[in-house]
């Protein structure tokens, strides 16, 4: 009976010694020191090559930093360990998942459920985050997953905090705040519980609050990392909220950010996270010298180019911003986001324009188009950022660009900016076909125009000057009933708001009471004296005016 103790007891402390093996790697996990995290794990398996758990942590840990062949040759290594080695069929199964083939994932999930007693919740929590981890988030079927767990061992609070994170993915703010609260209260070391109650404020936009709970962390552990990437982020998006904040908020923001990447560390992988937080905060400089060292750091490595692009875009420099994004997008390789295609369609258009807005090579603006419309395909929103780059190449004078970039920001209806995209694009269409070199116009360009005015009346009918450019557009197409009518629209719709708005108005009031008097000088000649001395009322020396009522005399 001894000797049972005794074995016993040496049994415990084995399994004991066993997890803690494994604790400063997960505590480094939690903390976002990620080549910390690795150098401890690899240390357990070089130790331990029996040790499955490691392999799996390690392996999950280059999932997430989107080195997939490391992880996958982690979870294969793992497969075969003696001690935990189902775990890898997790890390497998996410892997199945990014590459959509639910049924191999769920058939891996379910060779490490099967057996499992009924108190075991690590796996679940484990098979929950592949869900909510995968490259296409299934947070449904987590919740299902954690939710059985949690009724099997309702004070595990590692299930609770990955129960709220679900439910933050899913948006149910209200459960998500349940588990938060609940995971912490079971176990107030899991600070990481008491950062995402901050978290839920971010998301319903309670700054000051959020900033409190963060600041209620640190009291309790200055040293970690991960709350000052928050704070970071909740101060980029107040300064975005409340734009009479923005240059604060987002100087509090690049500080606290800096700490963040102070606590974790400086890897590839690390500084990635931090370019991707400068392109937020549109720090181009910056992100140009983060680029630089990443690159110095490791220059095979395909995503440095992205940053290299945009930097160089954004700092002036086309030709190297070209050069980075076409090699970068041109591997299909490559995990290429909306934005890639932004930027080198601007790339393109930059290079492919004169300083004056001059159009100095078609086919590479033809070629920038494509680009944009890809950007678009890929996130309808993305016409959201089109009004800026159209903007610019409007104010140059570069029309044609402009409308091809106007043209492709209407294709997305719910863009925030459609009705003025619309607006500009009949104008860019108008004007480019009204330059002195010009020499018969385009009338299906023009009738691009008309159609983009027409949307523009339909969504805000009291935009006085789309009905002005209608019925210009409508001249040049020589559409002359319909250029009359628009004339007449424009003049009602400025009466309507007040003398104020007339008399502003009154040089374009003699331009369309002088072109419909000549649509009515052949058909109705009392109609177009009429129109001929309103005119005279509002300029009296008007030559045209003068010279046409002696004609209709």
């Amino acid at each position: 009976m001894n000797k049972f103790k005794i074995f016993s007891l040496a049994l415990v402390a084995t399994t004991i010694a066993k997890a803690q093996d494994l604790d400063p790697a997960k505590k480094a996990i939690d903390a976002e020191q990620f080549e910390k995290a690795k150098s401890l794990l690899k240390s357990v398996i070089q130790a331990k090559p029996s040790n499955g758990k490691a392999t799996f942590l390690l392996g999950n840990i280059y999932l997430r930093q989107n080195i997939i062949d490391s992880a996958s040759i982690y979870f294969q290594k793992g497969l075969t360990a003696t001690e935990g080695a189902k775990f890898n069929n997790i890390g497998l199964g996410q892997i199945d998942l990014d590459a959509n083939n639910k049924t191999a994932a769920q058939s891996k999930f379910d060779i490490v459920t099967k057996d499992i007693r009924k108190k075991d919740t690590e796996e679940y929590v484990y098979i929950a985050r592949a869900f909510m981890n995968a490259d296409k988030p299934d947070y449904t079927n987590a919740i299902a997953i954690l939710t059985k767990a949690a009724a099997a061992n309702p004070t595990d609070a590692q299930v609770q905090l990955a129960l709220g994170d679900a439910y933050y993915g899913d948006k149910k703010q209200n459960e998500a705040y349940v588990a938060y609260r609940n995971a912490y209260q079971t176990d107030s070391s899991l600070i990481r519980a008491k950062m995402q109650l901050g978290v839920l404020l971010k998301g319903a936009k309670a700054y000051t609050e959020a900033v409190k709970a963060y600041n209620e962390v640190i009291a309790i552990n200055s040293n970690y990392g991960p709350v000052y990437r928050e704070l970071a982020e909740t101060y980029y998006l107040w300064g975005n909220n409340e734009p009479k904040t923005y240059t604060e908020n987002i100087q509090k923001a690049l500080g606290f950010y800096e700490k963040y990447m102070s606590l974790t560390d400086y890897s590839i992988t690390s500084r990635m996270r931090h370019a991707d937080f400068l392109i937020l905060a549109k720090d181009y400089k910056a992100l140009e010298i983060e680029a630089n060292k990443m690159k110095e750091l490791d220059g095979v490595n395909p995503r440095i180019l992205r940053y290299l692009g945009y930097s160089a875009y954004e700092n002036g420099n086309a030709d190297a911003a070209y050069d980075a994004l076409q090699k970068f997008t041109s591997n299909t390789a490559n995990k290429i986001i909306p934005r890639d295609y932004l930027y080198l369609g601007q790339a393109k258009i930059k290079k492919g324009t004169s300083a004056d807005g001059k159009l100095v090579d078609p086919t590479l603006l033809a070629s920038a188009i494509l680009d944009i419309k890809k950007a678009v395909e890929m996130e309808p929103l993305a016409a959201n950022e089109l009004n800026e780059l159209g903007k610019k190449l409007y104010d140059q004078k570069a029309f044609a660009a402009a409308a091809a970039v106007f043209e492709v920001a209407v294709t997305n209806p719910d863009s925030k900016n459609y009705l003025i995209d619309n607006f500009y694009l009949g104008n860019s269409l108008y004007y480019d076909n009204t330059r002195k070199d010009v020499v018969k116009p385009d009338p299906i360009a023009l009738q691009k125009a008309d159609i983009a005015f027409g949307n523009v009346i339909t969504a805000s009918p009291t935009t006085q000057d789309a009905y002005l450019f209608r019925a210009r557009t409508n001249n040049l197409l020589e559409n002359d009933q319909m250029m009359a009518n628009y004339y007449q629209q424009y003049i009602d719709t400025v009466i309507a708001k007040g003398d104020a708005e007339v008399t502003k108005n009154s040089k374009k009031f003699t331009e369309a009471y002088n072109a419909m008097a000549s649509f009515y000088a052949n058909t109705d000649k009392a109609k177009a004296k009429e129109l001929l001395n309103k005119t005279l009322a509002i300029d009296p020396a008007n030559t045209y005016a003068i010279e046409a009522l002696k004609l209709l005399k």
